[in-house]
């Protein structure tokens, strides 16, 4: 097999056109490509508009062709790809997996299929139910703490853009993809430079993910909090577990623990109990919410609104002279600003698109650092205090019914409060209140986006125009703690194993999952080394 980069054509072009550019390019007749199929799709928008593709092509006399287009063309070397851990009898203390976002959903997947029968605790509902709980959270502002956009069947990611790319390489991350798309993820994930499966599939790939790892023999049991760690010697022994008919203890040797960035009380009896945490640096600011059609003007100019062409997105950051950076965060094209609390009485905004991404805005966090220096408290969770009071400044703007605060960029930038939407209408349910962000946002913050907007406004025309929405609060970008772990992935209480994002490990859906099946590849270890 050969590969081909950086083919470059015209927005809509399909695979007859492809084909024939390939044939081009190896010199070769279209009817003497055996295949062509496509490995990585991205849009080309710094000088005019192209869609790039790299492709795998098997050609007749490969080996002549190769020789004779050797600059443009490179031969395919076959990998083995990810191996799982080898089958293991089940032991009689069955490994416990707390989370059922990605990394505890790819751990216990991994220890299923490994034979190791998990149980798998998550204190929210099955993703169906969980759906029903946030349509009516949004549509009244009837918060449930305990089923909501922070807990449940596919953590926080489960409303949220799908995002799957990532900075990191690892050889879990096309295994994962895989395992998506089979379980009803789109196809185009395998291909696509910056994947996305939106949260109508994630929904229908979290059910279909459910009914695979009870089938390999996987105890999923929702609505199941960990709520303390039975510790003898400095190992794990046991846990604590508040389940729907109330309190009960199991036994545990092995603990994969993916609490997701807003388990704020599982990180409270962590520390109660010892485990060893740390505060660590995360980032807070507000979702910044602009016409779609206005971003895609902006970057793909007179092919804006081509059918060929994905929704526009971005990727904008800067340092400012008052030693403070700021960033975009998270972007979700044609999506929606949404409420995300989890604790009653604070706000919390995140960001939302389906798969199509064809709603009217464009959301993203606009985001500050924060260091423990900047939280004001000492000790492990002062990070936890600082989103606390935050988020609580901003329902208290907002004026209760977790109707968020919000503000125009022109307002915003004068310091003024706005009395009403201009061009872009804010998406964020229940309800927006007009407000001055400067009365909710820690002044370092505030001050840091006022000297950002216009900079990065000048990098991407239109991100600071007047009318551009602002809504506070987002608090919840990473987690603010990280429970240290050594080589064998372990935490100092032996047999606890602290995973993805809420430990510390991870910045989105590929990478959490990756971590995921990493932990659940060192117990897999130890559990043979034991037996």
């Amino acid at each position: 097999m050969l590969k081909v980069e950086n083919i470059k054509l015209s927005p809509g072009a399909d695979m007859g056109v492809l084909s024939a550019e390939t044939a081009r390019i190896l010199k070769v007749r279209e009817k003497d490509l055996l295949s062509l199929r496509v490995l990585r799709r991205s849009v080309d928008a710094r000088e005019g508009v192209s869609m790039v593709y790299t492709v795998e092509a098997s050609v007749k006399d490969e080996l002549s062709v190769l020789k004779r287009c050797h600059k443009k063309v490179s031969r395919i070397e076959r990998s083995p790809g990810y191996l799982l851990p080898s089958p293991l009898p089940a032991p009689a203390v069955p490994p416990v997996v707390v989370g059922a976002g990605p990394g505890g959903l790819f751990a216990a997947l991994v220890l299923a299929r490994a034979g190791l029968r998990p149980i798998l605790l998550e204190r929210g509902r099955p993703v169906e139910r969980r759906k029903a709980d946030v349509d009516r959270f949004w549509a009244t502002g009837a918060l449930d703490p305990a089923s909501n956009v922070q807990f449940g069947e596919g953590g926080a990611g489960a409303f949220s853009d799908g995002k799957l790319n990532t900075g990191t390489k690892d050889i879990r991350h096309r295994f994962i993809l895989e395992t998506l798309v089979a379980h009803g993820a789109p196809e185009d994930i395998l291909m696509d430079a910056k994947p996305h499966v939106g949260t109508d599939y994630l929904h229908v790939t979290l059910q279909n993910l459910r009914k695979d790892l009870l089938a390999l023999g996987a105890d999923i049991r929702f609505e199941s909090r960990l709520t303390d760690l039975d510790i003898h010697d400095g190992a794990l022994a046991g846990i604590t577990v508040e389940g729907p008919e109330g309190p009960y203890t199991l036994p545990c040797r092995h603990l994969v623990l993916c609490p997701g960035h807003s388990a704020r009380d599982t990180f409270e009896m962590l520390y109660r109990r010892g485990v060893p945490m740390e505060a660590k640096p995360f980032a807070v600011g507000v979702r910044i919410e602009q016409r779609q059609a206005d971003c895609d003007a902006a970057q793909y100019r007179q092919y804006a609104g081509h059918p060929g062409l994905p929704a526009s997105t971005y990727k904008l950051s800067c340092h400012l002279p008052n030693g403070r950076a700021a960033f975009s965060f998270c972007v979700c094209p044609g999506g929606e600003v949404v409420a995300a609390a989890s604790e009653e009485g604070r706000v919390v905004t995140n960001g939302m698109s389906e798969f199509a991404r064809d709603k009217e805005n464009i959301n993203g966090a606009l985001l500050v650092n924060v260091t423990p220096e900047d939280f004001g408290g000492e000790g492990p969770l002062a990070g936890i205090e600082f989103q606390r009071k935050l988020e609580e400044t901003a329902y208290a703007l907002g004026g209760g019914g977790y109707r968020a605060p919000a503000q125009r960029v022109e307002d915003f930038l004068f310091k003024r409060p706005s009395t009403g939407p201009g061009r872009v209408l804010p998406s964020y349910r229940p309800a927006v209140t007009w407000a001055n962000l400067w009365d909710c946002l820690p002044p370092f913050v505030a001050e840091t986006m006022a000297q950002a907007l216009p900079i990065l406004g000048r990098k991407l025309k239109g991100y600071d125009q007047p009318d551009t929405v602002l809504t506070a609060v987002e608090s919840r970008s990473s987690s603010p703690v990280r429970i240290p772990r050594d080589e064998s992935g372990q935490s100092a209480i032996r047999g606890l194993y602290p995973c993805g994002e809420g430990a510390g490990y991870a910045g989105g859906i590929l990478s959490a999952a990756a971590d995921g099946m990493r932990c659940a590849e060192h117990i897999c270890q130890s559990i043979s080394q034991e037996g």
